[in-house]
């Protein structure tokens, strides 16, 4: 078995769309209704291309297959896809914000294979090196419990109200590091 993390490129972002799509609802069983699960996925859930642009997104590959895809960001938004975004997105100050961790999703067929953690260790030394002391995001209930055992805490409760009167619960979660 080969697993090699790279930075995503704009040729990804189909596969990586379809990936967050099967691991938005999929993975959701158990945590949130279908109705949720369903209303996240397609409102919220997405690539930020930004993201891909910065060069802090990333894909694993498992044997040549994308498996899971995130990143983090040096930039002002906390969560979502191309199309919640409104607006310009700035970028943080190393020295007195929190970089962002986002978009974390992990195929079904490959979840809790330790590639989340994997990735959100890559994650963690590039913010590292990009001078953050910090790192925050805003997990979905099924990502709760990976964030929270690499050590993240949560810091505020947030409820997003999305089409169709559909409420779905998030926590705010946050970690210190040891800038490079």
């Amino acid at each position: 078995m080969t697993i090699a993390v790279r930075h995503a490129t704009q040729a990804d972002i189909p596969a990586m769309e379809a990936l967050i799509k099967r691991s938005g609802i999929v993975l959701s069983e158990g945590f949130y209704t279908a109705e949720q699960a369903q209303a996240v996925t397609r409102h919220v859930f997405g690539v930020d291309t930004q993201l891909v642009a910065d060069q802090t997104y990333f894909v694993i590959e498992k044997d040549g297959r994308l498996a899971a895809c995130g990143g983090w960001s040096k930039r002002s938004t906390l969560f979502g896809a191309d199309r919640t975004k409104r607006g310009a997105d700035p970028l943080l100050d190393p020295a007195r914000e929190p970089a962002r961790i986002r978009a974390f999703f992990v195929d079904p067929s490959a979840a809790r294979q330790g590639l989340g953690r994997l990735l959100l260790q890559h994650c963690a030394d590039a913010a590292a090196a990009g001078g953050f002391h910090t790192l925050e995001l805003a997990a979905t209930m099924p990502g709760v419990p990976l964030y929270a055992a690499c050590g993240f805490e949560i810091v505020e409760h947030i409820e997003l109200e999305l089409p169709d009167n559909v409420k779905v619960p998030l926590a705010k979660m946050r970690k210190a590091i040891k800038a490079a």
